[in-house]
């Protein structure tokens, strides 16, 4: 039984990055439910994610390119596992130990410099903190935490399938 050619797991990984960017426009534009600033970050790193298998699925890549989409698009996910990961902390801690509210993440890159935006998204707000909508009794930070860990769980399955397929070829004399 052979396994399944990357072009096909690229394109798997978009189609599933897409509609998940597309349930999280949904969700604010058709459901009103407003993102946060860590909901922005993890749309953002979704968006790379979901443009790096596109990619990855067009290009249809072999060898060493191979490997540069599947690191790229496994550090996305990691990424926004990890902003996930933290939002889900905040939506468990005690309202009073949460950041204050702040004006808008755009206003913040304008007035602070990057890092410190950067900074500041992370350590998180109120906002961040809000229960406001769940599906099968999980938040969405928690919906958001299983896409991105089942997407690096997928990226290495795929790098690792790559790595042992490049190894184990049998040579020709």
């Amino acid at each position: 039984m052979s396994l399944a050619p990357s072009r096909s797991l690229f394109f798997l990984a978009f189609m599933a990055g897409a509609l998940t960017l597309g349930a999280s426009f949904y969700l604010e534009f058709g459901a009103s439910l407003r993102p946060c600033f860590l909901c922005q970050l993890q749309r953002i790193l979704l968006a790379a994610f979901a443009l790096i298998n596109l990619l990855g699925a067009l290009h249809n890549p072999r060898n060493w390119a191979a490997y540069v989409y599947g690191l790229a698009s496994m550090a996305c996910a990691a990424l926004g596992a990890i902003t996930a990961v933290r939002q889900v902390l905040l939506q468990n801690v005690a309202p009073d130990q949460v950041g204050d509210c702040w004006p808008s993440l755009h206003y913040m890159i304008e007035n602070l410099s990057f890092w410190q935006a950067l900074q500041l998204t992370l350590k998180g707000t109120v906002d961040c903190a809000e229960l406001n909508w769940t599906l099968f009794d999980l938040s969405l930070p928690e919906w958001s935490l299983l896409f991105f860990v089942g997407m690096l769980i997928l990226g290495i399955l795929q790098f690792s399938r790559l790595l042992l397929s490049r190894h184990f070829r049998p040579t020709s004399h």
